[in-house]
């Protein structure tokens, strides 16, 4: 008889794809755990990395994007349980893809993490505030204080009969902007003048003078420095793969030159199905620099179009368009050939194949945006391809669901490529 999952040893259960117990995996050298964890659903690596011994060690080895991955899989509330466990970097990383909506910083979502992070350990908290940019932290609490006072000025009766929320030191008065972020924002600076009150200091001189769009401006800049050593480029840089080309006219370049745009890291759950014609011709050519290269493609599109943490659905449709787009590019230029198909991805740039596959969908939008009609089918996939990313109206689709869906391949431009001719 075989034996039971508890007679084999750790090591071996982790090497033959047996799910262990929390007891079990506790027992695997570090090492053995990292690839345990690597074959695991989302949900499953989180309910056994914050109770292990090695729990921040693990957490810490994930490279940041691979952390930020996990966030998106598992949602808020569960990752909050990751996020008292990361690291410097790794933090930084989160609240750069998160709290910036184009070139706007969003407070309230600011906010919302300010509070995120404090429900950790003050340990931690205490490893994260030399890192925070000065900046930033100005420009936030710049929209939620008013703030008077100063070291070595002498308050104004009027600043005195101010109705003042409070004073953490007697030297600077503090009044609440916003009543509903108050004790996220006072807890907030309540451990930081406890903690490094030259900090809390220079804070408060800053939000007490005036804010301008050049801080925001300031810190855009240096969230963007960040992000693209990490590979994903400026949110302007990165609206450039919705230029529109002329499909009649492309022809695949045989130059390509990749230079390292970020470290490689683990791209995240695709939702492919094997039987694409872009698979079968990644599967003849995959190599680092490939995986480097259409990581990075990826990433453009997550900022291209703001995919937040908040978002799951979001996050999916782009890396679903990304290889729709790049599988449409390929048929059309390839029908069929996979020799020549591995040809066109090991010269031409995925960002060009992107924008090819991208242009071929859009022309379906400006045909159907002249045409209308008051039928609900009709009506409902009119409407999907007049949005701002085209969409693929499902009941064409075998099993005939109302809703919509990404465009994956040739024959889904062809069917509504037909059913735009029978309307016109």
């Amino acid at each position: 008889m075989e034996n039971s999952i508890t007679e084999r040893s750790p090591g071996a259960a982790a090497t033959q794809g047996v799910r262990l117990a929390e007891e079990e995996f506790r027992k695997l050298p570090f090492d053995e755990k990292r690839s345990y964890l690597d074959g695991l659903l989302p949900k499953e690596r989180v309910e056994l990395i914050p109770g292990d011994p090695d729990a921040k060690k693990l957490t810490w080895a994930m490279h940041p994007q691979e952390l930020y991955w996990l966030f998106k899989e598992i949602g808020v509330p569960d990752a909050l349980k990751l996020l008292s466990l990361a690291n410097p970097a790794q933090c930084l990383f989160i609240l750069d893809m998160e709290l910036w909506r184009g070139w706007s910083l969003l407070n309230d979502k600011a906010v919302d993490y300010l509070g995120y992070i404090l429900k950790g350990s003050e340990e931690h908290f205490q490893e994260l505030l030399p890192h925070l940019d000065f900046n930033l932290l100005s420009l936030i609490l710049g929209r939620e204080l008013l703030v008077a006072g100063g070291i070595g000025d002498l308050n104004t009766d009027e600043e005195r009969q101010t109705d003042w929320d409070h004073t953490f030191d007697d030297v600077f008065l503090i009044k609440f902007k916003n009543p509903e972020h108050s004790q996220v924002i006072g807890s907030f600076l309540e451990i930081i003048c406890r903690l490094d009150n030259p900090l809390y200091t220079a804070l408060m001189e800053s939000v007490s003078g005036e804010i301008d769009i050049e801080s925001e401006e300031e810190c855009y800049r240096t969230k963007s420095g960040r992000l693209a050593d990490l590979g994903f480029p400026p949110y302007d840089e990165a609206l450039e793969i919705y230029s529109r080309i002329n499909p009649a006219t492309f022809t695949p370049k045989c130059n390509k030159v990749l230079v390292q745009t970020g470290e490689t890291t683990t791209l995240p759950v695709t939702f492919l199905t094997g039987t694409t014609f872009l698979e079968r011709v990644m599967l003849l050519m995959d190599s680092e620099l490939f995986r480097m290269e259409l990581n990075y493609l990826i990433n453009t599109a997550l900022v291209a179009d703001q995919a937040h943490l908040d978002d799951t659905e979001q996050m999916k449709s782009v890396v679903e368009r990304v290889y729709g787009y790049l599988n449409i590019a390929l048929e059309h230029l390839c029908h069929g050939d996979e020799t020549k198909g591995l040809e066109i991805l090991s010269s031409e740039h995925l960002k060009s194949l992107f924008q090819l596959g991208f242009s071929i969908v859009l022309g379906l939008k400006f045909r159907a945006e002249k045409l209308a009609d008051s039928s609900y089918a009709t009506g409902k996939a009119l409407s999907g391809l007049k949005s701002a990313r085209p969409l693929y109206y499902r009941g064409f689709d075998e099993d005939v669901i109302d809703g919509y869906r990404e465009f994956r391949e040739m024959q889904d431009v062809e069917n509504i490529s037909e059913f735009l001719m029978e309307l016109e």
